[in-house]
């Protein structure tokens, strides 16, 4: 199979209305980055992430080739910036979590949209999760807030159920969805604050606003489609 069609292959799920906004997008946050002046890093950080978002909702294992890449640029930028959790999070955890997930995914594919099979957790190990994620937070937070973390609470928040979020991502339950709403929130929230004292990471904080938005869309997308499996 050639790049063509491999492309081709990728994209073949997505309504024409879906490529326009995916592209206009990605053009939005170049052109904003660009007229804000914002890190060259920041901006490639960006654009991966939301690729990575939006493949991943369509179920496509290519998804998380895009997202090694993010993960590495967002790494430095929470470096830079003193969000050690999140730079923690990316490198020991969402980089060998993302090459799992290409093995993971590709043994639930649908042999017709290469797309993977959806599924859900029961309400014992939704309750489950909820309680360590909550624990987890308490404690990281104490520990970031030693480190001498900027934002130890949202920083451990995010850190934190990230992690489910993604163990929820391989394991390609819908719950994913919930957890990164969440997640997109709290970070939006947590790069504004940087972008205000100064930090060039403008095109971040728009990064974190569509995957908000795309995190919601595709909780509903998810829902409808299983509920019509």
């Amino acid at each position: 199979m050639n790049i063509k069609e491999l492309i081709k292959q990728e994209f073949s799920n997505f309504s024409k209305k879906e490529l326009i906004i995916f592209l206009f997008i990605i053009c939005f946050v170049i052109v904003i980055s660009i007229i804000t002046h914002d890190n060259k890093i920041a901006l490639i950080s960006a654009i991966c992430g939301i690729s990575y978002t939006i493949l991943a909702g369509k179920g496509k294992v290519s998804c998380y080739f895009i997202g090694i890449a993010g993960t590495l640029c967002y790494s430095y930028l929470s470096f830079i910036n003193g969000f050690f959790g999140h730079m923690t999070l990316n490198l020991l955890y969402y980089f060998p979590m993302e090459i799992l997930g290409i093995f993971k995914w590709s043994q639930h594919l649908k042999k017709e949209t290469r797309e993977i099979v959806k599924a859900k957790l029961s309400l014992k190990e939704r309750y489950i999760y909820i309680t360590v994620a909550f624990i987890l937070t308490f404690a990281a937070a104490f520990i970031l807030k030693i480190l001498g973390d900027t934002k130890p609470f949202m920083d451990a928040f995010t850190t934190v159920f990230s992690v489910i979020g993604q163990l929820l991502t391989v394991k390609r339950c819908i719950e994913q969805w919930y957890v990164w709403s969440f997640v997109n929130f709290i970070s939006l929230i947590m790069w504004i604050y940087a972008y205000i004292n100064g930090s060039e990471c403008f095109a971040t904080i728009l990064m974190w606003l569509i995957y908000f938005i795309l995190g919601i869309y595709f909780l509903i997308c998810w829902k409808k489609e299983m509920k019509e499996e």
